[in-house]
């Protein structure tokens, strides 16, 4: 096979396909030959719904933008990358010619072109090409695994640098999944205090101690948020957190975010969730001065920041890699994962 890749046919059906190279032509780009890409939930939704918010599948298309890789041939404009060279693949290439683009906000802009995200195909291959500036190569002792961990650990630090998380920040993260423990991680790194992450499933909580990616953890089912908010004051000495971020979408979890913030507080959504939310606590957020932000992927330095993060040993992100899977096995990958018994789980190849 020339460039196997992991084809979504329709829901519910994933294929191995056999698709053409792809030719190197524009001088600046880079041609890479994938080898670890990380599952990521959207893409199980993709399978499961066929769509994620307005991106809607309408025709069969490759998967996967978790990925790390070895470039394989260079363009005649490239400098800073060489054949043979390891890196994370940054997998949105925006207009650069768009507003968003020069104000240096190009994952917002309109025409950007995201793998895995319709119409775009994914990286879920053999080759896959990119621009020399949305590589970042990794250092000699950051593998291709925690080089695949790069585009999940740069959510959680654009979320934390919107936070504007300093030292001494109290932080509290709500959904223990793969973002929600980096995120707690990235805070952490970035100097909060005290960190408590909250979920319903007490093997994630355990796992979030065990690793150090927070001080503190909270059991949330079947409780209220008054019962959270008197188990964070006990802890913390009667203080509230400055920082919350949700990681879930959940509508309840997003408004106990409000509701537990200090005066002065800022609450990151990072989650995705539904067009509109009952019960949001609106006079919270204007009596106590409170900052909403949105998260919508990364931008710039974020990747950069994150393969450091992982070089300088301020964050661990191999351990979140609880199962593998060959690359021809991928759409049982898929199906395992619904099961929700992984972390993360990791697809290496085709070889």
């Amino acid at each position: 096979m020339n460039n196997p890749s992991i084809v979504l046919k329709k829901i519910g059906e994933i294929v191995l396909e056999d698709r053409p190279v792809p030719e190197l032509k524009d001088p600046d780009y880079v041609k890479i030959a994938i080898k670890k890409t990380g599952l990521c939930g959207s893409d199980v939704h993709f399978y499961e719904h066929g769509c994620v918010g307005s991106f809607v599948v309408k025709e069969p298309m490759v998967l996967g933008h978790e990925s790390s890789g070895v470039i394989v041939e260079v363009g005649s404009n490239v400098k800073t990358l060489k054949v043979g060279d390891k890196v994370a693949c940054e997998p949105g290439i925006p207009s650069r010619f768009s507003y968003e683009y020069k104000s240096g906000n190009y994952n917002l802009c309109p025409e950007m072109k995201f793998a895995a995200t319709p119409p775009n195909d994914g990286t879920l291959c053999r080759y896959y090409l990119l621009p020399e500036d949305f590589c970042v190569k990794l250092p000699d002792h950051i593998d291709l695994e925690e080089g695949a961990l790069v585009e999940p650990l740069s959510v959680a630090t654009h979320a934390t640098r919107l936070a504007k998380l300093t030292v001494g920040d109290r932080l509290v993260v709500f959904g223990a999944g793969p973002i929600g423990l980096l995120c707690a991680g990235v805070g952490k790194a970035f100097g909060a205090s005290k960190i408590c992450i909250i979920d319903i499933v007490e093997d994630k909580l355990e796992f979030a101690l065990t690793n150090g990616l927070a001080t503190h953890s909270f059991n949330s089912k079947g409780k209220s948020v008054d019962e959270i908010l008197e188990y964070i004051e006990k802890i913390w000495d009667g203080e509230r957190p400055t920082v919350t971020m949700d990681a879930t979408g959940n509508q309840y979890c997003i408004a106990n975010c409000i509701k537990l913030l200090a005066k002065k507080g800022r609450h990151i959504q990072v989650g995705m969730g539904k067009d509109t939310l009952d019960g949001f606590p609106m006079g919270i957020v204007a009596e106590r001065e409170l900052l909403v932000t949105g998260v919508f992927r990364y931008t710039v330095d974020d990747y950069k920041i994150a393969v450091d993060l992982i070089a300088s040993g301020k964050i661990s992100v191999k351990p979140l890699i609880t199962h593998r899977f060959k690359f021809e096995d991928a759409a049982k990958a898929y199906d395992f994962s619904k099961e929700g018994k992984s972390i993360k789980i990791m697809i290496s190849g085709p070889e």
